[in-house]
């Protein structure tokens, strides 16, 4: 779970968009490609997702500068249909096709109902919450996921077989709220987790499904977008390019009035928050709520950066020339 750091200073979001665009630019990305990354960073941070916000800036300009990552893609269509899209990254960064492919095939299933997505050769995509979130304006319901190069070790843990299982779902509720579950299926039970080992042996069920999820992610967004199982392809120009993802998205009209499912998913959540918390929280709330709420706040107090977020920012700032907003 990202929880805010205990000790932080506050810095606008404003200022921390504009530090991570230059950085980026910085770093090689034209300022249309640097604008939408830092962008969606910083609205990362915003909605306390910090794993996944402006501290990624500083592997991503290193992965540009040395070459590993393409500071300059040029997104190509590789299928198209009605109702399909696949996207080829062109090795750069996976927001790029990812943002650019989700904003397609809304359009795609606006018209037809429904539309699905594909994206391969390129790195890192983010948070899968970016693009399960795009569509929910549009009475859409959207499930992302993303799929990475892998290869198992003989007698290695379990848990390995999962890969990173990053996945998303998202529903709107039609009154500026939404359930948002943006998720790594096995992130409790990972190799250096100190609580896998507990928790593969109190709840095996648990590691189970987890390994389910992931398989689930490598296959729909690695191996359905290109990416190789366990070894590398015989040419590859940009090494970092090595991962996929997956996103499809339709309209609540195919089987329901968009109106009664609002009713209905609020009324739900309503009755959620009337339920006893989980030990050690103040609230009871469906997945989403607490990111939207945090986003109110810090929007208007500033983002909390704690010191190891601070000084990853600054080490980058200082090799890029950028001075950071504090």
């Amino acid at each position: 779970m990202n929880a805010p750091p205990n000790e932080f200073i506050r810095v606008p979001h404003e200022a921390m968009r504009r530090f991570v665009d230059a950085v980026a630019q910085a770093a090689g990305a034209p300022a249309e490609r640097a604008h939408l990354l830092a962008e969606l960073l910083t609205t990362n941070d915003l909605r306390g997702v910090f794993s996944h916000g402006t501290q990624q800036i500083a592997a991503y300009a290193r992965l540009m500068r040395e070459g590993s990552l393409n500071p300059t893609p040029d997104i190509r269509v590789v299928r198209e249909t009605p109702t399909s899209l696949q996207l080829d990254g062109d090795g750069g960064l996976g927001y790029f096709p990812s943002h650019e492919g989700t904003l397609r095939i809304i359009e795609k299933a606006k018209e037809h109902g429904i539309a699905v997505l594909s994206t391969g050769n390129h790195g890192h995509f983010g948070a899968a919450g970016i693009y399960a979130r795009m569509p929910l304006e549009h009475d859409l319901l959207t499930y992302v996921t993303s799929g990475h190069q892998m290869g198992l070790s003989d007698g290695g843990p379990y848990v390995t077989a999962a890969g990173g299982s990053p996945m998303a779902f998202g529903a709107p509720a039609g009154d500026g709220r939404n359930v948002v579950v943006d998720f790594g299926a096995i992130h409790d039970c990972y190799a250096g987790d100190p609580h896998r080992i507990e928790i593969s042996r109190l709840a095996p069920g648990t590691v189970f499904r987890g390994v389910g999820l992931g398989a689930i992610c490598q296959s729909w967004g690695g191996f359905l977008a290109g990416v190789p199982y366990g070894r590398a392809p015989e040419a590859r120009e940009w090494p970092g390019a090595n991962q996929g993802s997956f996103v499809i998205t339709l309209r609540i009209s195919l089987f329901a009035e968009p109106a009664d499912f609002y009713a209905e998913l609020q009324a739900y959540m309503a009755d959620v928050a009337k339920l006893e918390p989980l030990d050690g929280f103040d609230e009871a709330m469906l997945p989403g709520s607490i990111e939207a709420r945090r986003e109110a706040a810090y929007r208007e107090e500033g983002i909390p950066v704690g010191e190891r977020h601070r000084k990853g920012l600054t080490a980058v700032g200082t090799e890029f020339g950028i001075t950071p907003p504090w």
